[in-house]
């Protein structure tokens, strides 16, 4: 087979928020047709008429578009394998029902029409009279002949029907099985990959394939991705499993498709951190891991850090002020030099773009929070306030706030008290932003101004004498 003529599909369901389970298995499509200069195609999976939401459907396809996940084929990008809802192909599967009507491979029961399974149930059935009471019960004893699965990432797999199973279901409506299989010949699907939990179907698939008389595309279950202590398949429930988060908290998508790409995959040169174009490259269904994956959500973090620290200082700016504004703490008013000069000293001390307000609010707003627990902490250690009355005459007598100059007032006050120079700086820090931690205090100063840093460390002076 050329490579150029694999087809791969994303075959989600609008009837929940999108997990991600099903990016990953999304992604792991996309990047195999892109791999080998193949066909990605979104068809959606929309039989389920008292689920189906359009609100899940465009999450749907908002989230694909986040993560940077383009479609070839399917809603909006059109193609010659359409309808891509199946929704809108009754006509088709009432023209393969047909076919399979034809050629005997159906009967009905209970108001559904079922599939009959070949081998040794034939058998019986030619053994036995049409109507013949005894032939369910043999039928239900006897299994179909082994099916052989050959998967790229399991290896073979065998497994066997025991039972018919419906195509249509008693209100008309066509079964997840009849369909799929319909739906991967008319479109040409080369490459079926997807979840290890869906391994169980995919006999009897085969078997649909065989009764139309269609080879089975090329099958690839990927590993199922477990909760964070390993104990479980994630569920939709589970902290970190829906993609909507990830947009809500700012995390940049390249750094979640990243983290994706890594769930039950490891490319060939061993690092982590790597652009979309080099997987792209590397990305092999045979390097794909049997072993289930493990969500981890401290490595999800780190990875959205470094790619979070490693934009460009102008394109970190704009995010950042974004989620400022959004949060209410800049605004048109706001000085564009104040905003240029704090995005430079955070940019190394985020940990995401989530955290940029905790990080940087006190720069633009006055009444920002203080950290109890910093308090606490600086409480049991000395009098944070006490501190910094003895240093404030001497920051007062300063002209400017360079750095020499805050050092070696700090450095005088100290040894007026007989203390280390470090016991100011903490209380300080604590004055002047509310945090124990972020830019260097020195830096904190200089952007600030002597005028605030001055009103800052006054008002803390007398707060801590209440």
């Amino acid at each position: 087979m050329s490579t150029t003529s694999v087809r791969t599909r994303f075959a989600p369901s609008p009837t929940g928020f999108f997990h991600i389970g099903s990016a990953r298995t999304a992604l792991f499509n996309w990047l195999y047709a892109r791999h080998t200069g193949g066909t990605f195609i979104l068809r959606i999976e929309d039989t389920d008429k008292e689920r189906n939401s359009e609100e899940y459907l465009r999450v749907i396809y908002d989230s694909l578009k986040w993560l940077g996940m383009d479609w070839d084929e399917g809603p909006g990008a059109g193609g010659a394998s359409g309808p891509y809802k199946q929704s809108e192909r009754s006509d088709i599967y009432r023209e393969y029902l047909k076919k399979l009507q034809s050629t005997g491979r159906t009967y009905e029961k209970e108001g559904a029409i079922w599939f009959r399974l070949e081998g040794e149930r034939q058998n019986i059935r030619e053994k036995y009279k049409d109507g013949d009471r005894l032939i369910e019960r043999e039928i239900e004893r006897v299994k179909a002949a082994p099916v052989l699965i050959h998967d790229v990432i399991r290896g073979d797999v065998t497994r066997a029907e025991d039972r018919d199973f419906v195509l249509v279901r008693a209100n008309g409506e066509p079964g997840f099985h009849f369909v799929n299989v319909v739906d991967d010949i008319t479109m040409g699907i080369t490459h079926v990959i997807r979840g290890e939990d869906h391994l169980s179907n995919t006999s009897k698939h085969i078997e649909l394939y065989k009764a139309f008389g269609v080879t089975p595309p090329i099958f690839a279950h990927i590993p199922l991705i477990l909760k964070g202590d390993g104990k479980g398949k994630m569920s939709k429930r589970d902290r970190g499993a829906l993609i909507e988060e990830y947009q809500t908290r700012h995390f940049l998508p390249e750094a979640v498709r990243n983290f994706l790409c890594l769930l039950g995959w490891t490319p060939a040169d061993g690092r982590e951190i790597l652009p979309i174009a080099d997987v792209i490259a590397q990305f092999e269904l045979t390097a794909v891991h049997q072993a289930n994956a493990r969500f981890d959500e401290r490595k999800m973090s780190f990875l959205n850090q470094q790619y979070v620290r490693a934009l460009p200082p102008e394109v970190f700016a704009l995010k950042a002020e974004a989620v400022l504004r959004a949060a209410g703490i800049v605004d048109d008013k706001t000085s564009r030099a104040l905003l240029q000069s704090v995005f430079s000293l955070i940019q190394e001390k985020v940990s995401g773009l989530e955290n940029a307000p905790a990080l940087a609010g006190y720069f633009f707003k006055e009444d920002f929070d203080f950290d109890p627990k910093v308090h606490e902490s600086l409480v049991k250690k000395d009098i944070p306030g006490q501190r910094v009355a003895e240093l404030l005459p001497r920051l007062e007598g300063l002209e400017s706030f360079e750095d020499a100059l805050v050092d070696a007032a700090i450095v005088e006050t100290a040894t007026e008290h007989g203390v280390k120079p470090v016991a100011y700086y903490a209380p300080l820090r604590f004055a002047l932003s509310g945090t124990g931690g972020g830019p260097h205090l020195n830096a904190i100063l200089r952007v600030l101004g002597r005028e605030k840093v001055l009103e800052r460390a006054r008002r803390f002076v007398e707060n801590s004498k209440k």
